[in-house]
């Protein structure tokens, strides 16, 4: 047994770090009052980063995939952080629960992404959720902000239930909790479990129709919340659906083929064609962040043509973009509220040029244009659905991302509009050097995934291969 542990120890530090990172930041505040000013953040910054060294260093035969969602969740853990620090104490809610909860709700998203077990799965989604539906709601006196933590809350109570249903009738069928063999199991039991299953994932993912949560929540959450909602939450679940479409039985992927297509098309054409009618910069990321996920599902069921090779690399590339494009909203706001409205954004390019740059090329990104990483992950996504067989809906994919050009472009050329600028001053405040850092690194990210995505996919086909 002593062996066993020690064996075993390794694996666990990336959980421990982040566990136990959640204590010291709360732990922290009792101190606080004679500590410097910017304790918590690099506290939870130093935690943050354990997963992401833990990743990359040579150890034990840890699961391949362990090490790439940890390294990636740490990016965005860390990164979030970064967004926080200057953001959150210009508006009073830099406390210790704020950073406490970011570290624990990575934690759940850590065992998501990583989880074999269904009772691992939903442990680590709750526990992800948890943490979210609170740090949505971290600015008190916000009544926006609160509206947004019960929209998410309400219909993800009812996600909950209809996953935990799901994963009754799953094991009711097969008679084990280890994701590959109930359902390599197979039999009409497992597969309605599997159906209402991935009900509640897709509501985690805003897939299509169950997305309509996200525009309203992604508005009111303060911008770097918004951002590590859109883009740990988002890896993590794609994590598990991946997974699921990777040990489903053929007969249940055979039954459930079909409804994937149809949410994978909805979802692209709801958060394309819907993000054209935007005047709200967080709504329009929000529906954005809808039609991504409509890619990574189309990517799903191609699993075994290399779609998650593709989805891997373009999580990654999401997160970066995503990460970058709300904290860039956070970071171009003023004190009172995040800075919302399209038209408000006019001159920003010329005001504040880095801060408005960085913003630009993660649009870019987001609409797919070269040479940046958005690109190279929707080359591959669509490449691994026409390998499928999925020729009708990587078609319609590319006709949507198409669609998705429009409204980047026209908030890009908003950035660097003269006309109109006096109504829209500039922000008052600057970012902070940890959100600068932070968003340059997001855009050297996407510039080197975009012209070098060699090593990473190389990286990527080896874990998966592996």
């Amino acid at each position: 047994m002593p062996a066993q542990i020690t064996g075993l120890f390794p694996d666990l530090i990336p959980h421990m770090a982040l566990a136990a990172g959640g204590l010291a930041t709360l732990g922290a505040a009792i101190f606080r009052r004679g500590a410097p000013k910017g304790l918590l953040p690099i506290l939870a910054a130093l935690f943050a980063l354990v997963p992401g060294l833990w990743a990359f260093w040579p150890g034990p035969d840890a699961s391949g995939m362990t090490r790439f969602y940890a390294g990636l969740l740490s990016a965005i853990t860390l990164g979030t952080v970064g967004l926080l620090a200057r953001y959150a104490d210009e508006r009073e809610f830099s406390d210790d629960a704020l950073y406490g909860l970011t570290l624990w709700s990575a934690l759940g998203m850590l065992l998501l992404a990583e989880a074999t077990d269904w009772l691992m799965l939903l442990l680590g989604l709750e526990l992800a959720s948890l943490c979210l539906y609170a740090l949505v709601a971290a600015r008190l006196n916000d009544r926006l902000g609160a509206e947004a933590a019960l929209k998410y809350f309400l219909p993800g109570a009812v996600a909950l239930g209809t996953l935990t249903f799901g994963i009754s009738l799953i094991y009711a069928g097969s008679g084990t909790l280890d994701i590959a063999d109930s359902l390599a199991a197979g039999g009409p039991i497992v597969t309605a479990g599997l159906a209402l299953a991935l009900v509640g994932i897709g509501f985690k993912l805003s897939l299509a129709p169950i997305h309509l949560w996200t525009p309203d929540t992604y508005q009111g959450a303060p911008a770097p919340v918004a951002a590590f909602l859109s883009t740990g939450s988002k890896a993590a679940t794609a994590a598990a659906l991946l997974h699921l479409c990777a040990d489903a039985s053929p007969d249940a992927m055979a039954l459930l083929s079909p409804a994937l297509v149809a949410v994978s098309g909805l979802s692209m054409a709801v958060g394309n064609i819907g993000a054209l009618r935007q005047k709200s910069v967080k709504r329009l990321l929000a529906y954005s962040s809808i039609a991504q996920m409509g890619y990574i599902a189309m990517a799903a069921l191609a699993v075994e043509a290399a779609g998650g090779e593709a989805a891997l690399f373009y999580l990654a590339a999401y997160a970066l973009m995503d990460l970058g494009a709300f904290g860039a909203v956070g970071a171009l706001s003023g004190d009172a509220a995040d800075r919302d409205a399209i038209t408000s954004y006019q001159g920003l390019g010329y005001d504040h040029p880095w801060l408005a740059g960085s913003l630009a090329f993660c649009l870019l990104s987001l609409a797919g244009l070269p040479p940046t990483a958005g690109f190279i992950g929707k080359f591959l996504v669509f490449g691994a659905a026409l390998r499928a067989g999925y020729t009708g809906l990587a078609v319609f994919g590319i006709l949507m991302a198409v669609i998705g050009i429009f409204y980047a472009l026209r908030l890009v050329a908003t950035l660097y509009m003269r006309e109109g600028v006096e109504a829209y001053p500039g922000t008052p405040a600057p970012a902070g050097p940890a959100a600068g850092l932070t968003l340059w690194a997001v855009a050297a990210g996407l510039l080197w995934l975009g012209v070098w995505p060699g090593p990473l996919m190389a990286a990527i086909a080896t874990l998966v291969g592996g």
